[in-house]
């Protein structure tokens, strides 16, 4: 079984409440990982989920500390979580750069994964700034250099277009819309696997001795609605994505 890290897909929000004269704050925790989990967990896949305010000290960081997962999947999480650990950001110390790691990791037969989001790819005003990081090398897509966002409320229809993949035969029925995505190119010796809106929602690609795969849309709401992750083709599909990329170490 594939040995899955899931880094990102979690917030901390403050609020302030206002009542009359007076006013408090309250701290909440969230996840949106949870559907994608108990997705691949249908599928028999377990996923450990590190959540985004624990990256910064505990991602691995080398390329021997990633040997320990099969499948890693960065959804949600911009590249400053990964480049500013604290001994960098608070005492000016040199660390290694998980980044630069993450792509050899990958080219020695790892399983690369993004998924989109706000701070996915480029995301919210390109605030996630992976355009140019060591990882656009061996994603299966190029990226736009500003905010990469489409929002579609009204809803983005999704479609195959390679029925001859892996992951196109878990594909059940027809999916429900997406509400967005994260805009990308496909590179040329990828296979765009579906679609979203015409744009590239699956795509995949051989890195040397492993393998990347992109998903554009959230892995839960706002972007991946309740329907969608209620669909009945939503688990096969995730546990058809991660069987892909755990294949390229278990082969």
């Amino acid at each position: 079984m594939a040995r899955v890290l899931l880094a990102g897909e979690s917030w901390i929000s403050q609020a302030t409440h206002f009542k009359g004269f007076d006013s408090f704050t309250s701290v909440t925790f969230h996840t949106g990982a949870d559907n994608f989990i108990a997705a691949a967990a249908q599928e028999g896949i377990e996923v450990e989920q590190m959540f985004a305010h624990d990256v910064p000290a505990k991602f691995p960081r080398t390329v021997d500390a990633m040997a320990a997962y099969d499948v890693i999947l960065l959804s949600d999480i911009g590249t400053n979580s990964f480049l500013l650990p604290p001994e960098t950001w608070l005492e000016g110390k040199r660390s290694d750069n998980p980044l630069v790691s993450l792509a050899q990791w990958t080219r020695a037969g790892g399983g690369l994964m993004m998924a989109g989001g706000y701070l996915s790819f480029q995301g919210f005003q390109a605030r996630a700034n992976f355009v140019r990081s060591p990882i656009a090398e061996v994603l299966p897509v190029t990226m736009l250099e500003g905010d990469d966002r489409a929002e579609v409320p009204q809803g983005a229809a999704c479609a195959l277009t390679a029925t001859g993949h892996p992951i196109a035969a878990s594909w059940t029925g027809t999916a429900p819309d997406l509400l967005g995505y994260n805009i990308v190119q496909a590179k040329p010796e990828a296979d765009v696997v579906a679609t979203v809106n015409d744009d590239v929602l699956i795509a995949t690609m051989a890195v040397a001795e492993g393998r990347s795969l992109v998903w554009t849309s959230d892995i839960g709401p706002h972007w991946c609605p309740d329907d969608f992750v209620h669909w009945e083709g939503f688990a096969p599909v995730v546990g058809a994505m991660l069987r892909w990329l755990g294949a390229g170490t278990s082969a």
